[in-house]
């Protein structure tokens, strides 16, 4: 089949986002609420800021914005993952960075699967953060052997999904046709299972053990637990929520509210009880429930350098040392005023964040800076000339103590358990099958781009004269 009657892999990506939005609006009425809660906060703050508003269309970010997602899936095998990594790449999403969420006693490790050119970003920015159980940290070997059974007699992908995928990699892509298969086959891996694969007691064991264990080993898919819409007011999202009958987590997850936002923000609602049956003694279904989706909103701000990241930790750090979020939330406004009041330490104007060397900027020539005729310039020079403008580049990716805090809460307040810090990137990329982007290379990349273009130009102009 010639290349050209190829379905591109944004396009494909962006019809199976919307699928999976879909699908999960049917099956968590409560993130319509959120999608249309967060439309209105975005228009809001648009209209009241136009210097913002300016800065996404100069960047041609203010698009996607309406049409960002993330989601969130938890993976029980090697297997599993190398061929949910090869489903992604069908739809041009790639593994960029390597999470250890057992330091904050989650047993899992991750990866964020996205695209990463600025062109399929701008099309279509969906990326979904996939764990991959750590059946290693399990403490109780008998425990451990079953549940390594139940995940190995599993099948999550259907047979014609795994077909398209070998088609596609074969061919190099996928027609018209083939794309609306593969994107209405791969969807039912996502979907949700009301009838659990083990029995009641099994899965009480591995409850107990912990409720991420008993999420992952417990069905037959590894069913999509949450959709995440970006908005540009997360506090005003979360002020919100109880308006529209939603129950916001007590603490956003991520920095403070700033003027000039960093990294990531995120706060949820709590997970769903749904009604689940589990296998009897006797054969018959038994009923049940299960706790595991919930609605989460995100607001993303600039990449920072590994200097900018190393400020951000730290700062965490001393804010925990300070105040230890409660999980029930009753010390989240001691927590919020010692987080602000830490972070003061780290600059809150864009030309501070970029003079330090916090974050990652991209460069691009103003009007004045495509007319100019000759100036042989510095980049400061340029800049204080009116012939270059930096704008922050959006963080794409996570934040392992943020994931690990959205899934302790919505797992429920008595989730958090003590597991051996071991993060084994080595084992992950095994386990996937290809080694993961260094987010760190990869936006100093694109800034290093971005820069050599716009003094070469300047320069060649001056050399022209």
């Amino acid at each position: 089949m010639k290349a050209n009657s190829h379905v591109s892999a944004d396009t494909i990506r962006a019809d199976f986002s919307t699928a999976m939005s879909a699908m999960y609006r049917t099956e968590v009425p409560a993130y319509g609420t959120l999608m249309a809660l967060v439309a209105d906060v975005n228009a809001e703050t648009l209209a009241a800021d136009p210097v913002l508003k300016e800065r996404l269309e100069a960047t041609d970010t203010l698009e996607r914005i309406s049409e960002e997602r993330h989601g969130a899936i938890r993976l029980g095998t090697p297997e599993e993952l190398s061929m949910m990594r090869r489903a992604f790449a069908v739809m041009g999403m790639y593994p960029v960075g390597y999470y250890d969420l057992s330091t904050a006693g989650v047993p899992v490790h991750s990866t964020a699967f996205r695209p990463v050119g600025e062109e399929s970003l701008n099309r279509n920015p969906f990326r979904v953060f996939t764990s991959l159980l750590r059946l290693d940290l399990i403490a109780d070997e008998t425990l451990r052997e079953e549940a390594a059974d139940v995940l190995a007699a599993r099948k999550i992908f259907t047979d014609e999904a795994v077909r398209f995928i070998e088609k596609a990699e074969r061919d190099g892509g996928l027609d018209a046709a083939d794309a609306a298969r593969f994107v209405t086959e791969l969807l039912e891996t996502f979907r949700w299972h009301d009838q659990a694969i083990v029995s009641t007691g099994m899965y009480k064991r591995l409850h107990d053990a912990h409720r991420l264990i008993a999420d992952v080993v417990s069905f037959k898919g590894p069913h999509i637990n949450h959709l995440t819409p970006r908005t540009l007011d997360i506090d005003k999202v979360q002020a919100r929520m109880p308006e529209e009958g939603i129950a916001p987590k007590a603490v956003v997850e991520g920095p403070p509210t700033r003027t000039c936002p960093i990294l990531l923000r995120q706060t949820s609602f709590k997970a769903l009880e749904e009604a689940v049956s589990f296998i009897g003694a006797d054969g018959t279904w038994q009923e049940g429930s299960h706790t595991a989706r919930f609605g989460e909103i995100e607001q993303r701000g600039v990449a920072l350098t590994p200097k900018g990241r190393a400020l951000y930790d730290g700062l965490l750090t001393e804010t925990r040392a300070r105040v230890r979020p409660a999980a029930d939330g009753s010390n989240a406004d001691e927590y919020e005023a010692a987080l602000s009041d830490v972070f003061k330490t780290f600059p809150d104007d864009w030309d501070g964040i970029r003079k330090a060397g916090l974050g990652y900027f991209t460069y691009s020539l103003t009007q004045k800076g495509k007319a100019v005729t000759g100036r042989n310039a510095d980049l400061e020079t340029a800049i204080e000339a009116g012939l270059i403008r930096f704008d922050p580049i959006v963080y794409e990716d996570f934040l392992p103590v943020s994931a690990a805090g959205i899934f302790q809460s919505n797992l429920g307040d008595d989730a958090t358990q003590d597991f051996v810090a071991s993060p084994n990137q080595v084992m992950f990329e095994r386990d996937l099958g290809a080694a993961v982007l260094d987010e760190f290379a990869h936006y100093a990349a694109i800034q290093r781009a971005s820069l050599e273009m716009c003094l070469g130009i300047v320069n060649m102009a001056a050399a022209a004269e």
